[in-house]
Order: structure tokens, then C-alpha cells, then sequence
């Protein structure tokens, strides 16, 4: 066995943050899960401050993922992390304006890499490029990434094996990890970790279950492996 991915949560259906995420948190914050987050769209910033505070209160790590792309919105989006008082900002198209401020903050970053456009992403580049842009990244002092393997438009899979082979960081693999073979293989290739949201509002693990049945289902399956 690999080292075991750390899953991180996410309160996001379709890419947007739910409206009852508050709610939702509440009701599972009692499991054995570290690692929580959402977006930056689908809460005005008063409740996004309110779950954050929750998080914290419950001794989790807090991620805001952002899904922007120009660097306005992107430093728009960092300055609304340090505000609600994350942890980690995951996402974002990569801006030295973006990394400077939040190293200023003290704020991890997590930014994408390869070419990521739209909403719902989509990844492009060959795994090659994906590659290199993360080792350009590396040397400008980026030790943590966000890739959206399985939205990549050729072979997610391999990408993220290939990536996490070539990497020497924290990976996480954000998005369409929606079944248990899906966790299988984040055990057999090993990146950090990997995000679940809209899996857990479909109820893919337990049909007839609420978002606490099914994130505890993953959770037990995980922690047995």
C-alpha cells in the first residue's frame, strides 16, 4: 500500500458552494475527516466567514478552491481567503501577484497547473507540459498544486499517475473522484490528497444516504484500507 491520500471535502455541487454548507458541516463534524472546504461563489462572504470560524472551532484545516482565471478576480479571491481566514487557497491560474500576496499573509497556496479554462474546468496540455509548468512553479517557490486530472480533455488517469511520479509536492487531485475505484486509484498513485463534493450530494457511495452517511462510508473505506 501507498501512503494513504488525505481527503479534503468540499460543501460544492457543480462548482459552486451550496447554501446550506453551514448546515451541512454541522451535521458531520464529529467524523474523522481533517480537511474541509468550498468555493468562492454560492456564499455571500458574512456566511463564508461564519463556516470558516465553524471549521476552526472543530480543529479542521479550511481550503478555499477558486475556479478563476484573470488576475484580477484571482487576487480578488486571495484577499477574500485571508479575510474568511483559510488555511490553504487552492486554485487560481498562477500570478506572482497572487503568490507574493499571499506569502505576505503567511497563507499556503495550491494554485492549477497546465491550461485550465471554463466552468465546470477543463485541463489542456500533454502531460509533458503539465509537468514542466509545475517544475517552473517549483523554482519560483511553489511546493503545492491543484490538478484537475480527471477534467484533463486526453487520459486522466495517466496524467495524474505520470504527475505525481514527477512531482515533488504536495498534490491534490481536484475533482471527479465520484466512486470507489476512483479512491482505489488515489491509493495506488499517492499524491497528498484529492477533493470530494458533488459525489457526496449525489449520494455515490450510499444510494438512499444523507451527505454524512456517505461521507462516513468514504471515510470508514478509507481508514480500512
Amino acid at each position: 500500500m501507498t501512503n494513504k491520500p488525505n481527503l479534503v471535502v468540499m460543501l460544492t455541487y457543480n462548482d459552486v458552494t451550496v447554501k446550506d454548507a453551514y448546515e451541512v458541516f454541522d451535521s458531520c463534524k464529529d467524523l474523522d475527516v481533517q480537511h474541509w472546504g468550498f468555493k468562492n461563489v454560492g456564499l455571500p462572504k458574512d456566511e463564508m466567514k461564519r463556516l470558516v470560524a465553524a471549521m476552526k472551532a472543530a480543529g479542521k484545516t479550511t481550503f478555499l478552491e477558486v475556479v478563476t482565471y484573470d488576475e484580477e478576480s484571482c487576487l480578488d479571491a486571495a484577499k477574500t481567503a485571508i479575510d474568511c481566514g483559510f488555511d490553504v487557497l487552492m486554485g487560481t491560474v498562477y500570478y506572482p501577484s497572487v503568490h507574493d500576496y499571499l506569502k505576505e499573509h503567511g497563507m499556503s497556496y495550491s494554485p492549477f497547473v497546465g491550461k485550465v479554462s471554463g466552468s465546470p474546468s477543463i485541463l489542456e496540455g500533454t502531460n509533458e507540459e503539465i509537468i514542466q509548468n509545475a517544475k517552473d512553479l517549483m523554482a519560483k517557490g511553489i511546493d503545492a498544486f491543484d490538478i484537475l486530472a480527471y477534467r484533463h480533455v486526453v487520459d486522466g488517469e495517466k496524467l495524474a499517475r505520470e504527475f505525481c511520479a514527477a512531482i515533488d509536492a504536495k498534490v491534490c487531485i481536484a475533482g471527479s473522484i465520484s466512486n470507489f475505484p476512483r479512491i482505489d486509484t488515489m491509493f495506488d498513485i499517492g499524491p497528498w490528497g484529492f477533493t470530494m463534493g458533488s459525489a457526496l450530494f449525489t449520494k455515490n457511495f450510499v444510494k438512499d444516504g444523507s451527505f454524512r452517511d456517505n461521507l462516513k462510508a468514504v471515510a470508514d473505506y478509507m481508514n480500512n484500507k
